[in-house]
């Protein structure tokens, strides 16, 4: 026979599990310099340039 378990305590330590892994992804999602953004912006913006650029017109 299994042990009883808390239903109360189960469902509150899935909670801190779930908000712990939403702060993880955040910190990694806003957690950035000014400088490491600048440089993420300007690479993605190089990266459309040649895109578009590379596009032919009909």
């Amino acid at each position: 026979m299994a042990t009883p378990i808390n239903l109360n305590k189960a469902r509150k330590a899935k909670a801190r599990a779930a908000k712990a892994q939403q702060a993880v992804e955040n910190r990694a999602k806003f957690g950035r310099s000014k400088t490491q953004k600048a440089n993420e912006k300007a690479a993605a913006d190089k990266i459309s340039k040649t895109i578009e650029g590379a596009k032919r017109e009909r």
